[in-house]
């Protein structure tokens, strides 16, 4: 805001993504939904030679996203990704109905069932993990948690005397309840330990504080530098927060994991395309096999429709699992 002449308040128009950001921030939207739904409007804008969205309507968005798919080859959940954000502009900030996208050429689908590791696998993937790696990868296979999930868990958010863990905001902005497994109680117990005394070796060189959701600092005042708000897998080192600027201990990084679960895959020597969340299909399919009912799993994997749950049958059902080849009755 500035003052012209006349000593009127002018105040200055907020952009486009700046609104957009704020939307989303005030939905409680993930930080990766934010930056996703930020680049597919500013490419939809980019695309029409920066026209502004309140001028345009169904036609351009049936050109834009038959674009993706014929001229960029996209996959179907990127065009679907594409989709999601520019309907969430015209609804929720530009307020105008985007009519029907009959017109649009829609990338192919392909119907892909998840890898899935056998028990022995797991087995052999743990043997060559270990620490702190280890524990979030029980997590992930244990309790069937998203890789996001398990690294943005707080200690409140571990039960020990219910054996179970709470998972706040996952996808969907749908808070649940899963298991914590039995075997890694001690460990968690021990692991949290340190954390604690990390924390109050943070608070006496001046940190301590870290960031919460929904601005429940503002209502909350002391719950930043409380022992149950912290990360149960905090960084290894104090850095600058990108959006407040405020020196803090953020959560382990996607990259350590990651790294963690290569390095394994390669000296188990499994042959197959895996990565963390291969644990949490193991995790559901594991649980199948085990007879246990496909609701608990829909409940524990925290999914919205049960058809996404019932992808595992159908694992289950496939190759030796499933049938008898021919030529073993030979």
């Amino acid at each position: 805001m500035h003052l012209v002449e006349d000593h009127i308040p002018v105040v200055k128009p907020i952009k486009l993504l700046e609104q957009l950001q704020a939307v989303l921030r005030t939905k409680h939207y993930s930080r990766k939904t934010e930056q996703a739904y930020v680049f597919w409007v500013r490419r939809f804008v980019l695309f029409h030679n920066k026209q502004h969205p309140k001028d345009m309507g169904e036609k351009e968005i049936n050109r834009f996203l038959s674009h993706l798919a014929v001229k960029e080859n996209v996959s179907a959940s990127t065009q679907n990704q594409a989709l999601c954000a520019i309907i969430f502009l015209f609804k929720n900030i530009i307020n105008k109905n985007i009519g029907e996208l009959d017109k649009t050429i829609w990338a192919k689908k392909p119907v892909k069932l998840p890898v899935v590791l056998t028990r022995e696998e797991v087995k052999s993937i743990f043997a060559h993990l270990n620490g702190v790696a280890k524990l979030m990868a029980g997590l992930m296979y244990g309790s069937g948690l998203r890789q996001r999930e398990c690294l943005g868990l707080r200690i409140k958010d571990i039960d020990f005397g219910y054996k179970q863990i709470t998972v706040h905001n996952s996808k969907g902005a749908k808070d649940r309840i899963t298991v914590l497994p039995e075997q890694y109680i001690k460990e968690f117990q021990v692991h949290i330990e340190k954390v604690k005394r990390l924390h109050k070796k943070d608070i006496s060189q001046g940190y301590g504080t870290v960031a919460l959701p929904f601005a429940l600092d503002k209502k909350y005042p002391n719950a930043s530098t409380s022992t149950a708000w912290q990360w149960v897998f905090p960084a290894p080192n104090i850095s600058k927060d990108p959006e407040s600027g405020i020196l803090r201990r953020h959560h382990q990084g996607e990259w350590m994991i990651q790294r963690a679960m290569r390095e394994a895959k390669l000296k188990s020597g499994i042959a197959k395309h895996i990565g963390c969340h291969t644990l949490r299909h193991s995790f559901a399919t594991h649980l199948l096999e085990a007879g246990y009912d496909i609701r608990t799993i829909q409940e524990l994997l925290g999914h919205k429709n049960l058809n996404t749950t019932m992808i595992y049958t159908h694992v289950l059902n496939k190759g030796g699992k499933g049938i008898r080849s021919p030529i073993d009755d030979l």
